[in-house]
């Protein structure tokens, strides 16, 4: 079986290189992200990789592995910033709270669909104006749900988190090997 990565995210290429595995191939979903009227956030998310899983073609040795991540504070659902005072907008929202990272995974081959959703409570400590503007100024929050990356400096914001920090990164791991292993490719193995 070829593993088909349905997504540009370079952070998700990484992770699957740390289960040992490189795509055979990149395939970019093209889908409207819009979140539906009144939906919430786990439908959502895990709406978004399946409909991303859908519109890729699978040949019959093939699996296309697929994954959304959002983030929530309270019924928000907190997606990628528009623009640097949407991501001060997040950066203030989150600042001294708990709030939730949604990754829902799927993995798609010809004979059907499997998907896991991981729900990971992530603890901002308060932030000053300093840090904000700094982290503001650094481009980092571009192209991230929520407006920030657990893996680089936003980490200094973060004293604990409970459930999957690679899930935080945008891939859980843990899930996504079971759900290959179901699927016909073994982590550890070239793909």
């Amino acid at each position: 079986m070829k593993l088909v990565l349905g997504s540009a995210s370079p952070r998700r290429r990484e992770l699957l290189g740390q289960l040992g595995l490189t795509p055979a191939e990149v395939r970019t979903p093209d889908i409207d992200e819009t979140p539906e009227r009144g939906e919430d956030a786990r439908a959502y998310v895990a709406r978004m990789a399946r409909e991303k899983a859908a519109v890729l073609e699978c040949a019959a040795d093939e699996v296309i592995l697929t994954a959304d991540t959002t983030v929530t504070c309270g019924r928000r659902i907190l997606g990628k910033p528009a623009d640097e005072k949407e991501a001060a907008e997040f950066l203030w929202l989150l600042s001294g709270r708990r709030h939730h990272v949604l990754t829902a995974v799927a993995v798609r081959t010809s004979a059907g669909l499997r998907e896991r959703l991981v729900d990971t409570v992530v603890k901002f400590r308060p932030l000053s104006n300093t840090e904000v503007n700094g982290y503001l100024a650094s481009g980092e929050w571009q192209g991230k749900a929520g407006g920030y990356a657990i893996q680089g400096l936003a980490g200094a914001f973060i004293p604990w988190i409970q459930g999957s920090f690679t899930g935080v990164v945008g891939l859980p791991l843990a899930e996504t090997a079971v759900l290959l292993r179901a699927a016909g490719i073994a982590p550890g193995e070239q793909a």
